[in-house]
C-alpha cells in the first residue's frame, strides 16, 4: 500500500490533522539598500524640516536672511563701484589742480616781473616829470637810482638811470664808466669798466636826449663781494665827468 494513502487513512481514523507549513520570502540586498536609502532620506527631510520650522518659530527666517544678504551684497558692489569712480574723479581733479597750480606759478612770475617793471616805469616817469618841469636845470646831467645785486657767484647785475634836465634840443653822446670795489679773503681790489672788461663797452655807451637807462653785468672773481660801486658820465670830447654817483653795499 502506498504510504501516503495509508497515512491519510490513519489521520482520518484517529482525527489527526496535518501540520501546516508557512513559507516566508526573504528580500535580497538588491531591494534592501534602496529601501534603506529612502528611509534615511525621509528621516533627514523630517529632521531638516523640523530644524527649519523650529528656526522660523524662533524668529529666524532663512529665506528672509538670504534675501537681505543678497540685497546687502548688491549694495556693497554698488558702493565699491562708486568708490572706484570717486577715486578716478579725485585723481582727475588732483591732476587738474596740479596743472592749475603750475600755470599759476608760471604766470605769477611774469606778472610779478611786469608789476615790478610797471612800478619802476611809473617812478621813472614821475621823476622825469618833476625833473623836466624845472627849467632852471637846462642841460644838467645826473645819475639816478644806481643799484647792484648779485646775479651769480662770479657776477653782479647793475642798473642806473642817466637823466638830462631842462628841454634840450640835441642829443647827449658820451660814455659811462664804472669802478667796482671788491673784497675777497680780506684783500681789496678794484675793477674798472669798460677798461678791465671791454665786452661791457657797448652797454655803457650813452646817446639820448632826455634820459637813458643803463644796465649790465660786472664779472668778479668767484667768492668776491662787491662793497662799493662808482658811476661816472663822460661826454664825448670832455675829460671831466658830467655826473658822478657812488653806491656803498654793506
Amino acid at each position: 500500500m502506498n504510504l501516503r494513502i495509508f497515512g491519510r487513512k490513519l489521520r482520518q481514523t484517529f482525527g489527526i490533522s496535518a501540520p501546516r507549513m508557512s513559507v516566508r520570502t526573504q528580500l535580497s540586498w538588491r531591494w534592501k539598500f534602496p529601501a534603506l536609502c529612502v528611509i534615511l532620506a525621509l528621516v533627514a527631510g523630517m529632521w531638516w524640516w523640523g530644524f527649519d520650522f523650529g528656526q522660523f518659530l524662533g524668529g529666524f527666517n532663512r529665506s528672509e536672511v538670504a534675501e537681505k544678504q543678497q540685497r546687502l551684497d548688491a549694495e556693497v558692489a554698488q558702493l565699491r563701484g562708486e568708490n572706484v569712480r570717486l577715486r578716478s574723479r579725485n585723481a582727475e581733479l588732483e591732476s587738474d589742480l596740479n596743472m592749475t597750480r603750475g600755470a599759476q606759478v608760471s604766470l605769477s612770475k611774469p606778472a610779478l616781473e611786469l608789476q615790478s617793471e610797471n612800478t619802476q616805469i611809473k617812478e621813472e616817469l614821475a621823476f622825469l616829470q618833476r625833473l623836466f618841469s624845472d627849467s632852471g636845470k637846462q642841460g644838467t646831467v645826473s645819475i639816478q637810482r644806481l643799484t647792484a645785486e648779485r646775479e651769480r657767484d662770479d657776477a653782479y647785475h647793475f642798473s642806473l638811470l642817466v637823466v638830462r634836465g631842462g628841454n634840450p634840443s640835441d642829443d647827449f653822446a658820451g660814455q659811462l664808466t664804472l669802478q667796482a670795489g671788491l673784497v675777497a679773503g680780506g684783500k681789496s681790489s678794484v675793477i674798472a669798466l669798460p677798461d678791465d672788461q671791454p665786452d661791457a663797452s657797448e652797454a655803457l655807451k650813452l646817446r639820448f636826449k632826455y634820459y637813458q637807462r643803463v644796465e649790465g653785468t660786472i664779472v668778479v672773481p668767484p667768492g668776491s663781494q662787491l662793497k662799493t660801486l662808482q658811476a661816472k658820465v663822460l661826454e664825448t670830447g670832455q675829460a671831466s665827468p658830467k655826473a658822478t654817483r657812488s653806491l656803498n653795499i654793506s
